[in-house]
């Protein structure tokens, strides 16, 4: 595949064309996610619970993320990687700057962050200082506690109204992609439409700009906790492979028929 970039995967959007994007937290998968053509590859702090068996993604440190960025790089084949930044690795301005320099040198093209426009002078400075930003709105797995636990977010209006605020607001701070989590697919379509930044959604609906799953939830290795916009793509009688499997997943991310009404929130 060619080598992506903001440009190619800012023109994806305007031409309509979804982007299709997966986890990876070492070089094996990244190697043969990228080889398949997926566009963008996260390393998420989702790892604490995939690939270290925490219970969420608060325990996951900034040399964790530095290691499996580094794993993720060496053998990614094209694929713009975004890598998290951590729970309270960007609390103030130069511990972010500072930590996002260290994911950015291990390998990472973008930085991912969860949160508000609180967020937003801290985005203004990665911009200035030509680091890619990546928002995360809705659900924010790092303040689940706060959130009282993995609960949909924006079915109120207030709520929804606060996450299209933040949404404009990290847009015009400088984020390049904004990811959207378990947010009602009508309220992640308006703020879709009055973005000019892409859209990745996880549980959003199928009219954002793209979809990006965890490789474990995508493969079915994870059976202990199934959410409702997970679909293992790996059952079915014509995948016969890990290799058929992410096909798939790109092919029903491109013609939209994942995530379909029943992998989705109203």
């Amino acid at each position: 595949m060619k080598k992506q970039t903001l440009h190619s995967i800012q023109k994806l959007k305007e031409c309509g064309e979804p982007i299709a994007a997966l986890t990876a937290y070492d070089s094996s998968f990244a190697k043969l996610i990228s080889e398949r053509g997926v566009e963008i590859i996260l390393i998420g702090d989702s790892l604490g619970m995939v690939m270290q068996g925490h219970q969420s993604t608060i325990p996951v440190s900034m040399d964790n993320m530095v290691y499996h960025t580094q794993c993720v790089s060496n053998t990614n084949q094209g694929s713009w990687l975004i890598a998290d930044m951590p729970y309270m690795s960007y609390a103030t301005e130069s511990q972010t700057l500072q930590n996002a320099a260290k994911l950015m040198q291990a390998g990472a093209n973008m930085v991912k962050v969860e949160g508000g426009q609180w967020l937003c002078s801290s985005i203004k400075k990665l911009f200035e200082r030509g680091v890619p930003v990546c928002a995360h709105l809705g659900l924010t797995p790092q303040s689940v506690d706060a959130l009282g636990g993995f609960k949909v977010q924006g079915r109120d209006e207030s709520n929804a109204k606060q996450i299209i605020r933040d949404a404009l607001a990290i847009e015009k701070a400088g984020a390049s992609l904004l990811v959207l989590e378990c947010v009602p697919k009508d309220l992640a379509t308006n703020i879709t439409q009055q973005l000019n930044i892409p859209t990745i959604g996880i549980g959003a609906g199928n009219q954002t700009d793209g979809q990006v799953l965890v490789m474990q939830d995508m493969l079915g290795i994870n059976n202990d906790f199934r959410p409702k916009f997970v679909k293992n793509f790996f059952k079915y009688e014509y995948v016969s492979s890990i290799d058929d499997a992410i096909t798939a997943y790109i092919s029903a991310v491109k013609d939209r028929s994942f995530p379909d009404d029943e992998h989705s929130f109203v």
